[in-house]
């Protein structure tokens, strides 16, 4: 790796491995400079995207003693070109922002480091416009590798709203100037929700594609599969089902599993019936593509589809096989509602001639009771989704400190992350559409709400 051969770095670590006391190890910082932390701490995050969970408790112990050495250093130590921009790299790493303030506010600064230090600090508040004025000049091309990375993941953060194209321009540098490492998996994670905003579905493929291979195993993979299934949907006519096959088949047979779950779910609620039907034969074969022992979840997923498509009485056929003792609370909530929905399709059938039936499709569903309003845009980056109070001392947080982001992201498992589907772009009608119809999508959507968060 880049830092592996910092000998400081490296005997630093080496302490904290040994388990050496918290304050014992704190005794030793003074005797290293700012830039030599940051590094030792640049070494650290990126064993932690490749999957290195045992470095997370290791982290919070380095990001203390970092944040004490650049509290207490004089001030002659930011004069240092090597320093003044290790304290930038500590900011975008998850440093503090008070401490990152205290320290800008007692030096005296050219005006092009001016800039650089206050789009941080902005960033850091959550100020998208104030950094986008601050570092408007910089290119991060033009400053070392390591420096220039985060700045243009900052840079291409704050622009996705008004600049989505020169926002996966600027990810697009951040990963060449800093391969392996945190700021690449950050990068990667945020061009794969983007591409999906811009319809670009090569992209997203390509994109998806480099992070299972390289980042599955990262803290913050739950962010990139919350990405990655609401790409799917959006994006189902553009993207290649075999394609998505081969992204999936980098994933370990639960990973895939609870994927193709979620698909099928989200494909399902938006009347998508050939995704979810592919999605939950994929969910209900496995990994060796032979049926076992039926899962309810993909059963009932998979039943979900026949409330747009199939016929009341198939579609209580399907539900009524599952085996609600399996479910989870709920997933038992959302089958009652399916089949609440399904018995009163059956009972609003219309007399019809003897011998014959009537197949019963959207446009017979009752009016619903319950408006739900659409979902938000969630394609806001989440360093400045909103201003936020200040986050506490790193030492108050176990949790590892994603590049650019003010609020840490928290880890979670990348099986069964939270589901957060990106507002998709629908083509304005030709004409009016009929109140039945509208009233039967909200009924969809307010299924969808009782289903909570992803299967478990």
């Amino acid at each position: 790796m880049r830092l592996a051969a910092t000998l400081s770095g490296a005997a630093l670590i080496a302490l904290l491995v040994a388990g050496v006391p918290g304050r014992a190890v704190a005794s030793e910082a003074p005797a290293l400079e700012p830039y030599q932390l940051v590094r030792c701490l640049q070494l650290l995050q990126d064993r932690i995207a490749s999957g290195d969970q045992a470095s997370l408790p290791l982290q919070r112990r380095l990001l203390e003693m970092t944040d004490e050495r650049m509290r207490t250093a004089d001030v002659d130590a930011f004069k240092d070109p090597k320093n003044f921009r290790a304290l930038l790299i500590y900011a975008m790493s998850g440093g503090n922002p008070l401490t990152i303030e205290q320290v800008v506010s007692r030096l005296e600064l050219e005006e092009a480091d001016q800039k650089l230090a206050q789009g941080v600090i902005d960033y850091l508040r959550g100020k998208p416009k104030g950094t986008i004025e601050a570092l408007a000049s910089i290119d991060p091309l033009t400053q070392i590798s390591e420096l220039g990375a985060f700045l243009a993941l900052v840079k291409g953060s704050v622009s996705i709203a008004d600049q989505p194209e020169q926002a996966m321009k600027l990810f697009d540098q951040a990963r060449l100037l800093s391969p392996g490492t945190l700021v690449e998996e950050a990068a990667l994670r945020r061009s794969v929700a983007l591409a999906s905003r811009l319809e670009d579905g090569g992209r997203f493929m390509r994109n998806s594609t480099q992070y299972v291979r390289n980042y599955l195993r990262s803290p913050y993979a739950s962010q990139f599969a919350d990405a990655f299934v609401a790409g799917v949907v959006t994006l189902h006519n553009s993207i290649n089902l075999d394609t998505l096959a081969e992204i999936t088949a980098m994933m370990d047979a639960e990973q895939e599993k609870v994927v193709y779950l979620r698909i099928a779910r989200r494909a399902a609620i938006d009347g998508l019936t050939e995704l979810s039907a592919f999605a939950s034969a994929k969910a209900e074969k496995g990994r060796d593509g032979t049926s076992g022992t039926a899962d309810p979840r993909a059963q009932l997923y998979s039943g979900l589809s026949s409330v747009t498509s199939g016929t009341a009485t198939d579609m209580l056929g399907k539900l009524g096989s599952i085996d609600r003792d399996k479910l989870s609370k709920g997933d038992r909530a959302l089958l009652d509602a399916v089949e609440a929905v399904a018995s009163e399709l059956t009972s609003a059938v219309p007399a019809t001639p003897a011998g014959t039936s009537k197949p019963i499709d959207i446009e017979d569903l009752p009016p619903a009771p319950i408006d739900i309003a659409p979902p938000a845009d969630p394609m806001i980056p989440d360093a400045v989704e909103a201003p936020s109070p200040a986050p506490s001392a790193p030492a108050q947080s176990a949790a590892p400190a994603a590049p650019a982001a003010p609020a840490a992201e928290q880890p979670a498992v990348a099986a069964a992350p939270r589901v957060v589907p990106l507002t998709q772009q629908q083509p304005e009608p030709a004409e009016p559409e009929d109140p039945k119809i509208t009233e039967a999508r909200r009924t969809l959507e307010s299924i969808d709400e009782l289903l909570g968060g992803s299967p478990k």
